[in-house]
């Protein structure tokens, strides 16, 4: 029989042996969390062999218990294809995106910044190309664990080592997507993490041990996820509409940059203006871009908005609760995301008015200058979180000249991505500095045309929403069949979504 607790504190002290104390003993138990279990208990339906307190703590078990109420089968029993992605062979020059776990939030697979390999290693790795009605679960680092991302198409495409898959072949996906992702779901993942800070892992073999509930409504609930995928490709669509009227407008929609390499420069020319001797800051594809921009209406960013700066707390100040905070992998042009770090209330309280001057408000545009860099996100409301230190607040100073939501389409256009990657590009650790940064050239259309752009980014974002609101509903009436029942579920369900389907 093994006693698991949670917390552990001598009942002896001293440097001799006192008699066994009742009334101490029942002092220290009390509020303490203790599980008891045969091991024939521990190891039943326990393929990882886990006998550790964390794995047994009362929260998971009760839980686990409301699930098996349910009927249930095993995702491996469910699936034709349960595994860990390969270490492939990346290459800067190909065109078919391996997908990380930045790539995959929220429900979701994004092909904004992926790794790229080239057809050959994409052919080699057959079995690890995506297909419709793929699960892809973030598998290591802490805080990134149980990331969940649902394939809703079908185009070339692998995932790498920090990833795994569940491909159901005997039920619906959009259902296995929803329970995972559900309260439930969640918490079964939780379970699974292995591991000490910064090293956490989850196995394929607990993912395939995962018991999934069975219904008669599964597949309601899949077509809600099924539709509410479809609502969030016609959103990248009107973004995309967006991004085409801007290059229209400055007549780049068919901007071809230039493969020549060599552009001939004096030193006056070069170094003289610019402070940089690299070869690469000067290739003539980025003169080009340039050249097309300030042949027209434009002006430098710094003219356009305010710049502040945020702060590093340091990893000392970091705890899985508290104030969230923002790092550039925590956002992309399309939203923030929930995120791996948080603030320590103790750090919050100790900076109590510098925590509030920096939390963003509405209209700030976020902007990173490390990583990933260039990618701009604008606030519709004030935000209680802060941003790292690597995440600039941009600030309209007249909106009369420029429009927030345009300014942030150019910054996130390949006008401006081209300004980034010739400045930052010669860096290891891509880094763009602030001084580089006020010199962006932005193009200046009219202001109707900047109001069209604004309008349909606006649609974008509420299809978005909307989109959001569905897979909340899906998840939701996974957690209200597992612990009420399919026909009070299915009456919550219709009408839930009269309006909408």
């Amino acid at each position: 029989m093994l006693r698991i607790c949670q917390k552990r504190e001598p009942l002896l002290r001293g440097k001799g042996l006192s008699p066994f104390n009742e009334s101490r003993y029942r002092e220290l138990l009390e509020g303490l969390e203790i599980s008891i279990k045969n091991l024939s208990e521990v190891y039943f339906d326990n393929p990882t062999l886990r006998y550790d307190s964390e794995y047994f703590k009362k929260e998971y078990t009760t839980i686990i218990g409301t699930i098996l109420s349910n009927e249930c089968e095993k995702v491996d029993d469910l699936s034709s294809w349960v595994t860990q992605g390969p270490n492939p062979i990346f290459n800067e020059d190909g065109n078919i995106p391996c997908l990380t776990g930045r790539n995959i939030n929220n429900g979701t697979v994004n092909y904004n910044n992926p790794d790229y390999v080239d057809s050959n290693e994409y052919g080699s790795l057959k079995r690890f190309q995506l297909k419709k009605g793929d699960t892809l679960i973030t598998l290591k680092g802490k805080g990134s664990i149980g990331k969940i991302g649902y394939v809703t198409d079908e185009r070339p495409a692998i995932f790498s080592r920090d990833v795994g898959i569940i491909r159901p072949n005997a039920i619906n996906s959009g259902y296995v997507n929803a329970y995972i992702l559900s309260e439930y779901g969640k918490k079964v993942i939780e379970r699974g993490e292995t591991g000490g800070t910064g090293q956490s892992t989850l196995t394929t073999s607990y993912l395939k041990n995962i018991d999934i509930p069975r219904f008669s409504i599964e597949s309601n609930i899949g077509d809600l996820v099924e539709l509410s995928e479809e609502i969030l490709k016609k959103s990248q669509d009107t973004y995309q509409q967006a991004e085409q009227l801007l290059l229209q407008e400055i007549d780049l929609q068919d901007f071809i940059p230039s493969q020549e390499p060599v552009n001939v420069k004096s030193f006056q020319e070069s170094f003289g203006k610019s402070g940089r001797l690299d070869a690469e800051y000067y290739q003539v594809k980025y003169e080009e871009m340039v050249s097309e921009i300030t042949r027209q209406n434009h002006d430098k960013l710094h003219n356009l908005v305010e710049i502040s700066k945020s702060i590093e707390p340091g990893s000392a100040n970091y705890e899985e609760y508290g104030l969230p905070f923002i790092r550039v992998s925590d956002y992309s042009k399309f939203g923030v995301t929930t995120p791996d770090k948080y603030l320590s209330d103790s750090f919050v309280l100790q900076n109590k008015e510098l925590i509030k001057s920096l939390k963003p408000k509405k209209g700030t545009i976020l902007f990173s200058k490390d990583g990933s860099v260039g990618t701009a996100y604008h606030l519709r409301e004030d935000k209680s979180f802060i941003t790292s230190g690597a995440i600039l607040h941009l600030k309209v100073k007249d909106e009369s000249k420029i429009i927030p939501e345009y300014l942030t389409l150019a910054l996130n256009s390949k006008v401006v991505k081209m300004q980034a990657e010739r400045d930052a590009g010669g860096s290891i650790i891509l880094h763009w500095r602030v001084g580089e940064i006020e010199n962006i050239v932005v193009p200046i259309i009219p202001t109707n045309k900047q109001r069209e752009i604004a309008e349909l980014i606006e649609q974008s974002f509420s299809l978005k929403k909307q989109s959001e609101h569905l897979l909340e509903i899906a998840k939701q009436a996974v957690e209200m069949a597992i612990e009420y029942n399919e026909t009070a579920t299915m009456e919550w369900l219709k009408e839930r979504t009269k309006d909408i389907i």
